[in-house]
């Protein structure tokens, strides 16, 4: 196998949790003989620094010569405080998404039980979570026409038809795959964009009589979240409340640093970790490398077709845990403070757990019968 695989560190903590991200997939490259060939490219504020273009046209074309990305985040502490600026590292993400078509997220919100005890939600009321988003991303008020005067500014939140349908299909059919269940979220009772999203739901559920399909309003989604989250297992939302619900779901999971996504559309897959650029903690070996470690999985199962390989990375990761390794923001005051580790350290660790399961498969196939 022969891929090409985009890094784009972006800003931030990125440059330092694509590091660990990348060491994982070249890990399962030598494993099993695959060709993995790495490239680099800018993008948000290091790209406007170099370029003035927070996505260069080369990363673009990088992006689209490549069979998947591996994203960090994009932002910096000079754009929150100054609101007046009109190139900022977020158009950047949303110019990628554009430009390669990626107009479905998914968004795992799994929950080790090592980690029940670092989020703020009852132990009993998080055991068992597993849920999947699945976020519209190249519609909505993010990227409809936009109005800013002195006392005046409107963003339009719009959706066509089949930007709905071809993302509920995607959901529908994962759907399949887990519980059969699909909950869509919308807020039908006062915007005119989601009852068309309802409508559309709603005809493409019937070609799924063996999925049960519910519809939620995004501010009752919010409250059920922290109130029974086991109740959900596939979610399909538009792209502001899927932003906003799924930072919620991540202290389900403890931590936003635990959160691994997949961008996809129909051509190269774009994976990344939820959280964001961090400034704070940059370059200080704090950042949790985990969601992109996770997110490398998703890429080698969703974009490759490497199962297997991909439970390996998750299982390596549920191992690290299980020995009581912890990065700071999953860390609590049991955690042995000797095995609170730093980024290059969390990702060499979860590295050494990835290498024993590849030794552990080759003894066992050397033992099998002639």
């Amino acid at each position: 196998m022969k891929k090409k695989i985009l890094v784009i560190p972006g800003d931030g903590i990125g440059l330092e949790v694509t590091r660990c991200g990348k060491a994982v997939l070249e890990q399962v490259a030598s494993d099993n003989g695959y060709e993995f060939l790495f490239d680099e490219a800018l993008m948000g504020h290091s790209a406007i620094e170099a370029t003035g273009d927070p996505l260069p046209g080369e990363t673009l074309q990088k992006a689209k010569a490549s069979d998947a990305i591996l994203f960090g985040a994009v932002g910096h502490i000079k754009y929150d405080s100054d609101p007046t600026l009109k190139v900022r590292p977020e158009n950047g993400l949303l110019g990628i998404r554009k430009g390669l078509g990626l107009y479905a997220n998914l968004r795992p919100i799994v929950l080790f039980d090592e980690l029940l005890q670092a989020s703020s939600i009852k132990p009993e009321v998080l055991k068992g979570t597993d849920i999947l988003f699945f976020r519209e991303l190249t519609g909505d008020a993010y990227f409809g026409e936009k109005v800013r005067a002195a006392d005046y500014s409107s963003d339009l939140m719009i959706y066509h038809r089949y930007e709905v349908e071809r993302i509920a299909v995607k959901a529908f059919e994962a759907a399949r795959t887990r519980r059969k269940k699909l909950c869509s979220v919308d807020k039908a009772n006062v915007l005119e964009s989601s009852r068309l999203w309802r409508e559309v739901v709603q005809e493409v559920a019937k070609r799924y009589p063996d999925v049960e399909t519910t519809h939620m309003y995004a501010d009752t989604t919010s409250m059920q979240l922290i109130k029974n989250p086991r109740q959900f297992d596939v979610i399909l939302t538009t792209n502001i409340f899927g932003d906003l619900l799924t930072d919620e779901a991540s202290q389900i999971a403890g931590s936003m640093g635990m959160l691994a996504s997949a961008s996809i559309g129909d051509g190269a897959g774009f994976y990344e970790p939820v959280h964001g650029s961090a400034y704070d903690i940059a370059g200080q070996n704090k950042a949790n490398p985990l969601a992109s470690i996770l997110s490398a999985a998703l890429m080698l199962e969703i974009s490759f077709g490497l199962k297997e390989e991909a439970n390996r990375i998750t299982e390596a990761v549920r191992q690290v845990l299980k020995n009581g390794y912890r990065t700071g923001d999953i860390a609590d005051t049991a955690t042995d403070k000797s095995k609170i580790l730093g980024t290059k350290e969390m990702g060499e660790k979860v590295l050494e757990f990835v290498r024993q399961s590849a030794v552990s498969k080759k003894g066992k196939a050397e033992v099998l019968p002639a």
